[in-house]
């Protein structure tokens, strides 16, 4: 391909080979090019042939060698052919020069300002048409009339249709803009006709529904799309049809992907106009933030009630104590008993409530999930029997996944449990990970109990709602409800042919496969926790040096410039802190990480968690490796 200048050297040996004479002026009335015939034509000097010269200086010159005849005040003539420059317009015309050639005139203007004009010599077509003229006696005044007025008309028509072309020029670019700008949109934007085919498509349904086709115009919308999403959109394209716009969403499940589509009635050709976005994940924030406006609700609704329920239970714990001091028959003491079970039962009961209602935030994490599943195991099968199995397959793509890895163990293990007492003395428990259309990480608990009655199908959700009579609490699938919504997920109870299925699914954040293996100076004063957390970080590949205090930390980060990765407690052996160690720290430092097992509302715990990612005690080693893979405090 050849270069600016070479093309522009091109262009004008083109120019210069066509016998008209040809200028460009801008908006400025300044020349933007010319060809050599538009200079020998009117023997102007090279100044005025330059780009940039004025055209201006060019009519004075014209006028002043008396190319328009002659004229009595120069400077009016000049500034009246300026002005009509200004206020360009097509236009095509003919006249005798100061040398007795005549030639016509054509020009037109610019989308961006300016104008083109072609001059032609017609002094030799002029001549033709007076000898015609002149034996031509014979002919009638009319014919020759004819013969001259189409001559002008072709003249005209020839003006009329470069001043098509160059319209057709500006239309095309124009679609060629739109185009571009509708197919950089993260939309679908389309056009179906009176017809119900589709007449214009930016070719991104397919980006928006996954299966769909992107060469679609001219198909019919109802074999474009998949019949579950043009089942979803039907009613409202029949509206839209009759003439009522509308925006809606509608779940698509092959792909399991939230969609907004906009439909607005075409007027003028009787078709729909169609806007389609894929809101995923703006549906699964959206749900999040509406669990937690309902866990404040139902927080500002519980919290009076429990306090008054607590108080009333700590009563009847004391006096039921005093009550087992009496001398009181022998049949008195079970009903004792039985008082005192219930209402400690009462007191766990308030404490789930709390934990259901209280403020609990959805902080999600780099998790390695064969890591996590891997403890989950060994959680797990803690508390099932003998005779009931548990197994899990894997079959997610990533290896890490953004997670809140305490909400997603408690939802999990809460399903183990429950299918382990739906399973009675023995069973098969399994749970299968998998991620979904690139839109969900899936966790499914299947057991091999009896299944869900219609009831609980229906209602098992609910709070308080159970089915092991005075046993249970009703609270354990709701928190599973509630965690999961709180994460933007969704919870599907439904039965297989073998027993019950609890589905979980959160929305799908693929994350950094957890830190690279490197040595890690870890900062404990304890010596029971220093042996535990080193053995699980040389588990996950890292090599380990260990201090008791900061000024200890500090001498083998000067002497260890290797040192990948610093993991302190915030109390420290000695007056100093994991705070004060970050600080003292030399510039350019690893990353930093703190852990403690302070409340969250300590004001070093919160004063920590503006500096560095912090870990709570006691942790997995699933989240202490999702911890060093945040990056730490530089």
């Amino acid at each position: 391909m050849a270069d600016a200048p070479q093309t522009d050297m091109m262009t004008m040996a083109g120019l210069n080979l066509i016998q008209q004479a040809l200028t460009i002026y801008d908006r400025d009335l300044r020349l933007v090019t010319c060809n050599q015939r538009f200079r020998d034509m009117f023997n102007l000097p090279e100044a005025l042939c330059t780009p940039g010269a004025a055209f201006e200086d060019t009519i004075h010159h014209l006028v002043t060698r008396g190319e328009y005849g002659p004229v009595d005040d120069v400077e009016a003539a000049v500034q009246a052919r300026v002005e009509t420059a200004l206020a360009f317009k097509p236009h095509y015309m003919e006249r005798t020069r100061s040398n007795g050639r005549m030639i016509s005139v054509e020009g037109s203007p610019l989308p961006q300002g300016g104008w083109v004009a072609v001059y032609t010599d017609i002094t030799r077509v002029k001549q033709q048409e007076a000898l015609l003229r002149a034996r031509s006696e014979e002919l009638s005044g009319q014919l020759l009339g004819y013969s001259e007025e189409l001559a002008a008309t072709n003249r005209r028509l020839q003006a009329t249709i470069t001043a098509l072309e160059a319209a057709q020029r500006q239309l095309t670019e124009s679609e060629a803009r739109t185009r571009l700008t509708t197919e950089m949109m993260p939309a679908h934007i389309a056009h179906v006709g009176g017809d119900r085919r589709y007449t214009y498509s930016n070719r991104r349904l397919s980006a928006v529904l996954p299966g769909s086709k992107s060469d679609i115009i001219g198909l019919p919308i109802d074999e474009a799309l998949d019949r579950a999403a043009f089942e979803m959109i039907r009613e409202k394209l029949d509206a839209a049809f009759a003439g009522e716009a509308s925006v809606f969403e509608f779940t698509h499940e092959p792909s399991s992907r939230r969609i907004r589509t906009a439909f607005t009635p075409d007027e003028t050709q009787g078709g729909v106009y169609i806007l389609s976005m894929d809101v995923t994940e703006e549906a699964q924030t959206r749900a999040a933030l509406q669990q937690t406006r309902r866990r404040e609700m139902a927080a500002q609704l519980t919290s009076g009630m429990a306090h008054d329920f607590s108080n009333l239970l700590t009563i009847i714990l004391g006096m039921q104590s005093k009550l087992q001091r009496m001398d009181l028959p022998e049949e008195a003491s079970g009903l004792i008993a039985a008082t005192l079970s219930a209402a400690r039962r009462g007191g766990g009961l308030l404490n789930r409530i709390a934990d259901m209602t209280g403020p609990r935030e959805h902080t999600a994490r780099p998790t390695n999930l064969s890591a996590f599943l891997s403890d989950l195991e060994t959680l797990a099968l803690s508390t099932l029997p003998d005779d009931v199995q548990f197994s899990i397959n894997t079959l997610t793509d990533a290896v890490a996944y953004s997670l809140d890895t305490g909400m997603l163990q408690d939802s999990l293990l809460n399903l183990v449990i429950n299918a382990r007492d739906a399973c009675g003395g023995s069973g098969h428990i399994t749970l299968t990970a998998r991620s979904v259309r690139e839109t969900w990480l899936e966790f499914s608990v299947e057991d091999t109990g009896p299944g869900f009655s219609e009831q609980a199908l229906k209602h098992a959700l609910d709070p308080f709602f159970t089915t092991k009579g005075g046993e249970g609490s009703g609270l354990g699938l709701s928190m599973v409800y509630d965690m999961t919504k709180l994460a933007g997920g969704r919870v599907h109870l439904s039965n297989t042919d073998r027993g019950g299925r609890v589905t979980i699914r959160l929305p799908l954040r693929v994350a950094e496969g957890g830190a690279a293996p490197g040595l890690v100076l870890l900062v404990e004063d304890s010596p029971d926790l220093r042996d535990t957390i080193r053995e699980m970080l040389r588990e996950g590949g890292h090599l380990v040096i260990e201090a008791s205090s900061a000024g200890e930390a500090l001498s083998l980060v000067r002497e260890l410039p290797e040192i990948s990765a610093l993991l302190s407690d915030i109390t420290l052996e000695g007056d100093k802190t994991g705070l004060d160690l970050l600080d003292a720290l030399p510039e350019g430092h690893c990353p930093a990480y703190l852990m403690t097992s302070l409340p969250p509302d300590d004001p070093l715990h919160r004063a920590a968690r503006k500096r560095a990612p912090v870990l709570r005690k006691p942790f997995a080693p699933a989240e202490l490796e999702a911890l060093l893979a945040t990056g730490g405090a530089a």
